[in-house]
């Protein structure tokens, strides 16, 4: 699109929002029911076209795309009414008498920019928050998902008019078309390298946004830790979608006395959770395109592979792969991996921990094994991350009444649930005087300094 198109459709969002229909909640709930109504409509649609996108498996569809929607959809067609009600503060005394109330306000014109990665769920959850709370979208879906980019746009022409929401395909020029524009508030989901570019675009119409990026998401497994339990949920976590999640862990830190064996029980689960040749199974996905396919088979080079390393550049395929301690100045452990490769490291205590971790940005997850509550809250209070679990991996994304986000390069802002009200609204702060009684000593000519003096004693 071009830019004096998209320039058009910001007038037509503008008018929108002027009009009743933005400012009615009943209006909002009704359009995410039709929303919802679409998507349960599609759903085929979507496990077809995230298959032909990277032959994402449909179980992971209905599990990690199809459920996170729903589930956001029907927290806010029942929450988005008692959220949106302003909120009476108690008043500053110095203004009695007077009544104080918070209003939640819609920022306005929302930029909505998606991955890859879960290419629907991740592009229509913040949508489905921007909507509710009052706001217009703009959403770019990625174009390296276009299968499902194009069933987003039918979902959404089907649901909205311009006006309140549309869907923008294209590349990296239609990306930069978007973030020229002055918009009311964008949010951009993505990696670490282009959130910084993001940040430096908007930076200069001073635009509020949640950026949600990515890490090197350390996995502590503990001489304690239930070592059947964490090889299959380890495995889980950072596997699914073909290792292609930003949570998921990202190297593995185990405790030298449990090493060996836990590095056997990895390989054993990887055999169970997909057979001898992952390359034959049903339940795991592909490399979403070329140039990230040849990015993370570039990793392997001159790496110890201890489990894995099968790639095929026709398919994009690259099997679940285990690494032995790889240099720290590797390729392959200076940046977020994302992708089906987990490097394996040893610890004997909490030093080597924080020698390791702290040599990289903070993440924006965070995983410990281990069955010693002094050792978790050691590692909790040691490091500094956006979220993490203790004795699973990943699954704090699920729980819509925890904050979900990054923090310092990992990410900016939060949002799901209640927190993706906050992040699509702000607080207008109201204070309501009354006239019965008005004190005159802040008015000029100021003749009672000494009193203020004394009054401010109380303070000092």
């Amino acid at each position: 699109m071009k830019e004096d198109q998209v320039k058009s459709l910001m007038i037509e969002q503008d008018q929108f929002l002027k009009s009743e229909k933005s400012k009615s909640i009943s209006e909002r709930i009704q359009t995410l029911e039709k929303l919802k109504a679409s998507i349960k409509s599609h759903e085929q649609d979507i496990v077809d076209a995230l298959y032909k996108d990277f032959q994402k498996p449909e179980f992971e569809v209905f599990t990690t795309e199809l459920f996170v929607a729903y589930k956001e959809l029907n927290l806010f067609i029942k929450k988005i009414k008692k959220w949106s009600k302003p909120k009476s503060i108690s008043s500053a005394w110095l203004n009695f008498p007077s009544s104080d109330k918070i209003y939640y306000v819609p920022w306005g014109k929302v930029l909505v920019i998606a991955p890859w990665n879960y290419p629907f769920q991740l592009a229509i959850t913040p949508v489905i928050g921007a909507i509710a709370c009052g706001n217009t979208v703009v959403l770019k879906p990625s174009e390296h998902a276009p299968y499902t980019a194009n069933v987003l746009e039918k979902i959404i022409s089907e649901v909205f008019e311009d006006s309140q929401a549309k869907v923008i395909q294209g590349a990296v020029d239609t990306a930069q078309v978007l973030l020229d524009q002055k918009w009311d508030y964008v949010f951009f989901t993505g990696s670490v390298p282009v959130g910084r570019i993001v940040s430096q675009q908007i930076a200069k119409h001073m635009t509020p946004h949640t950026l949600e990026l990515g890490g090197k998401n350390p996995c502590i497994v503990d001489a304690s830790a239930n070592l059947d339990i964490a090889a299959k949920r380890i495995c889980w976590g950072k596997f699914l979608n073909a290792g292609q999640t930003c949570i998921a862990p990202d190297y593995l830190l185990i405790h030298s006395d449990i090493r060996e064996k836990f590095q056997q029980k990895l390989i054993e689960t990887l055999k169970d959770f997909y057979g001898d040749s992952s390359k034959a199974s049903s339940d795991y996905a592909r490399i979403i395109h070329a140039s990230h396919f040849e990015r993370l088979d570039g990793f392997l080079n001159d790496q110890k592979v201890i489990y894995g390393g099968i790639s095929n550049a026709e398919t994009n395929f690259i099997s679940p792969t285990l690494v032995d301690s790889p240099d720290f100045d590797s390729p392959l452990m200076k940046e977020e991996i994302f992708g089906p490769i987990l490097p394996l490291f040893s610890f004997t205590d909490f030093k080597d921990l924080e020698e390791t971790i702290n040599s990289f940005d903070k993440p924006l997850s965070l995983y410990v094994f281990s069955e010693n509550s002094s050792f978790t809250n050691q590692v909790n209070q040691s490091f500094d991350f956006g979220g993490g679990v203790i004795n699973d991996t990943i699954v704090h994304f699920v729980n819509d009444k925890l904050p979900f986000g990054g923090v310092g390069a990992s990410g900016v802002g939060n949002y799901h649930g209640r927190a993706s009200f906050e992040a699509f609204t702000r607080q207008k702060p109201i204070v309501h005087r009354k006239n019965w009684l008005d004190i005159p000593i802040k008015y000029p000519p100021y003749k009672r300094l000494d009193s203020f003096k004394s009054f401010l004693n109380l303070f000092r």
